[in-house]
C-alpha cells in the first residue's frame, strides 16, 4: 500500500518471483471512468473506489482458494483496506511503502505514461491514513533491500 509513485508496483513484482506467487497491480483493475477521472487531474472519492475495491477483493477471495497473491493497491484509508481484507482479514499482510512528497513527486514527475497525474499527489497525501497494524518500510531503500525486508518480515510471523 501507498501513495501513487512509492513503488508498489515494482516492489510487488519483486517479491512475486522471489516468493513465487502472483502479483496484481490495483490500477490494472480501476474502471475506465476511475482513469478517465484521474486522468482529468480529479482524484477518486470513496463512491468512485468501492467497485475497484470490491473488485479486488474478489481476486483476493478467488487466489487464496489455490495458494495466495501480492496485490498492489494504495488502500489509502482504513475503510478501504476493511474492504479489500473483507472475509479474509487474517490472511492480508499489509506492507506500507513511505516516502516523502518531494521524493515520490519526483518520481511522478519522472514517470511517462501512467494516468495518474501528479498533481493529484497532495490529495492522496492528505487522505493517507496511517495503518497500526502494517509493516512500514521507507522507499530510500534500493527495491532489492525493501523484498528482504518484507521476506525477513513474513519468516517472523
Amino acid at each position: 500500500m501507498g501513495v501513487s509513485g512509492v513503488g508498489k508496483s515494482t516492489i510487488g513484482n519483486l517479491l512475486s518471483e522471489k516468493l513465487a506467487i502472483p502479483f496484481f497491480d490495483g490500477d490494472d483493475f480501476h474502471p475506465r471512468s476511475n482513469i478517465l477521472k484521474m486522468s482529468n487531474k480529479q482524484p477518486l472519492t470513496d463512491e468512485d473506489r468501492k467497485p475497484w475495491l470490491e473488485t479486488l477483493n474478489a481476486l483476493a477471495k478467488e487466489q487464496l482458494e489455490t495458494g495466495s497473491c501480492i496485490i498492489g493497491c494504495s488502500a489509502l484509508k482504513q475503510a478501504y483496506r476493511d474492504l479489500l481484507g473483507k472475509e479474509i482479514e487474517e490472511y492480508c499482510i499489509w506492507v506500507h511503502l513511505q516516502g516523502t512528497f518531494e521524493q515520490i513527486m519526483g518520481r511522478l514527475e519522472g514517470r511517462a505514461g501512467h494516468f495518474m497525474p501528479a498533481e493529484l499527489l497532495k490529495s492522496q497525501f492528505d487522505t493517507l491514513q496511517h495503518s497500526t497494524e502494517s509493516l512500514d518500510i521507507d522507499i530510500k531503500f534500493t527495491p532489492e533491500a525493501i523484498v528482504e525486508e518484507i521476506i525477513e518480515d513474513l519468516q517472523t510471523r
